[in-house]
């Protein structure tokens, strides 16, 4: 296990400096970011020029983006056109976005699993009819109506919670948001849960448990459930980082101060240092769920092993 481990670090060594060159070459060519700190008039040539010697895009791209690697392996990412440090911005929002996407994490695993086990024992049933229309139409319906309308049900209406997050953003005030931000990825882990019950339940090793003699609830947990939810792992590890990322839209209806709204904020002021290095952490993210997600697989497994 420890060489397997050591094995795929070194393995995402070069998909980090990948994902980062081809998002650092992207950024740069959104547009001239200078033009974005001089307002509606365009900066005269010798403040633009001084503007890029301070911020150091008279060089090369090539030369850029090793000098902002160099600076990242030292823990600095780089300063925003507003003069702070883009490390006080991620100090302030991913601990924001972490326990959103912690909230909605959990109500894909508990609702999900849950809806898709249910229905997948159940399958050809009322409720197994009932639960794929809804997690159907949950996936049809884009996710900034799917908030709008919580928000003025739940916020507005019914008054149950704060139709916008406070600055806080305590975890109490961000289940709505968290429940929106999962209501896709809940459905899909819903209806992937579903059809690999359903598949295992008539393989051999489910049978030789029932001619056994063992209680039902021990044959769903410790066989059924364990083979069958390798694929739902895999779905919501690589899905972390996406909910991390993905979570413009939600943070944007609710007024979360989060990673997507200081993304929003770097795209539309053109702002280079803030997006790239919000989004060199979320690659880490990505690498780091994704290795998470391959030593789980032993444990669901014992026939897995890493060697």
């Amino acid at each position: 296990m420890g060489r397997y481990v050591i094995r795929r670090l070194l393995q995402m060594i070069p998909v980090f400096i990948g994902a980062t060159l081809l998002i650092f070459l992207m950024v740069n060519v959104m547009g001239d970011p200078i033009s974005g700190l001089c307002g509606d008039r365009a900066c005269d040539p010798a403040t633009a020029a001084q503007l890029r010697r301070e911020f150091g895009l008279d060089k090369p791209v090539w030369q850029q983006y090793v000098t902002y690697m160099g600076n990242v392996f030292t823990g600095d990412f780089g300063t925003a056109f507003n003069g702070q440090p883009v490390t006080e911005l991620m100090g302030t929002a991913f601990p924001v976005t972490l326990r959103l996407t912690a909230i909605a994490v959990v109500f894909e695993v508990v609702i999900g699993i849950t809806l898709g086990v249910v229905t997948g024992l159940r399958r050809g049933r009322p409720i197994d009819t009932v639960v794929l229309l809804l997690t159907l139409v949950v996936i049809s319906v884009p996710t900034f109506v799917t908030g709008l309308l919580l928000q003025l049900l739940f916020g507005v209406k019914w008054g149950l919670t704060e139709p916008s997050v406070s600055a806080g953003a305590p975890p109490t005030e961000l289940i709505l948001p968290g429940l929106v931000l999962a209501s896709v990825s809940l459905a899909y882990v819903s209806r992937l849960t579903r059809t690999s019950i359903a598949e295992n339940r008539g393989a051999d090793y489910i049978r030789t448990a029932v001619a056994k003699g063992l209680p039902r609830r021990r044959v769903i947990t410790r066989h059924l459930l364990r083979n069958s939810l390798i694929p739902v792992v895999t779905f919501i590890g690589t899905d972390v980082g996406a909910l991390m990322g993905g979570a413009i839209v939600t943070e944007r209806i609710f007024n979360i101060h989060g990673v997507g709204y200081q993304l929003y904020q770097g795209i539309l002021r053109q702002n280079t240092q803030t997006v790239v290095g919000f989004v060199t952490v979320l690659v880490l993210v990505f690498l780091a769920a994704n290795l998470l997600v391959d030593l789980l697989y032993a444990v669901l497994d014992p026939r897995i092993r890493y060697v």
